[in-house]
């Protein structure tokens, strides 16, 4: 066994934890789950949770817990989980959270470890506001950390950059304002059971990598699955 444990990587927009969250479960073997990717999947094969999913989805509503938790306990359940999992942004919220524990406990996994990413707002806005994302092929720049070599356009095809609406500096302010309000619980919530701790998320890809791995380790979870 390698996490030994599920993992979830709690942080705000911009803070990293996909990239982080993708590394380790490559180098675990072990799936990185995603509820967006989860709800795709089961509106795609016309499943009767995707049934249940997709009105909604196409209203552009919320769906409701039942249903992607649903959807969580079926993922969790296949034979690549057995061995643990990483969530990037989920649970979201405290009801999630508690329905998430009574699953993972029904299934006999040990209690979640919970990494929170912090990094401050002024980093943050750095980081998103200066995404551009090219219109051709998809590849994600950033004017500050990860320029183009021709200001505007892709290095790899010469699509021109264009910036997301929920990149710019003041929907990134309130998107993180926002996730402050609605997240700040939750943390209290695992940090109240013993099961959070935390990553400095400004520092590079590679030293957030290499601390995480010490967390996993003093956690009981073996970071070293290479």
């Amino acid at each position: 066994m390698c996490l030994k444990r599920p993992v979830i990587f709690l942080g705000p927009p911009g803070a990293g934890k996909g990239t982080q969250a993708k590394r380790l479960a490559a180098r675990c073997n072990v799936p990185h789950l995603s509820t967006g990717d989860m709800l795709r999947e089961h509106v795609h094969k016309g499943t009767e949770l995707g049934r249940k999913a997709k009105p909604v989805m196409d209203r552009g509503d919320l769906v409701p817990d039942e249903v992607v938790l649903g959807m969580v306990e079926e993922r969790i359940s296949r034979p690549d989980s057995a061995d643990g999992f990483v969530f990037d942004g989920f649970p979201r919220t405290i009801p999630q959270a508690e329905k998430l524990d009574q699953i993972l406990h029904k299934r006999n996994f040990a209690a979640p470890l919970v990494v929170n990413f912090q990094v401050s707002n002024d980093t943050l806005v750095h980081r998103v506001a200066g995404r551009w994302v090219c219109s051709v092929g998809g590849e994600i720049y950033n004017i500050y950390e990860h320029p183009p070599k021709k200001p505007g356009f892709c290095d790899n095809d010469g699509g021109a950059l264009v910036q997301r609406s929920d990149d710019q500096v003041e929907v990134v302010r309130e998107r993180l304002a926002a996730f402050e309000k609605q997240t700040q619980p939750l943390i209290d919530y695992y940090r109240a059971k013993g099961n959070l701790d935390e990553v400095d998320g400004s520092a590079n890809v590679e030293e957030v990598n290499r601390r995480l791995v010490e967390i996993l380790t003093r956690h009981g979870a073996d970071g070293d699955c290479a």
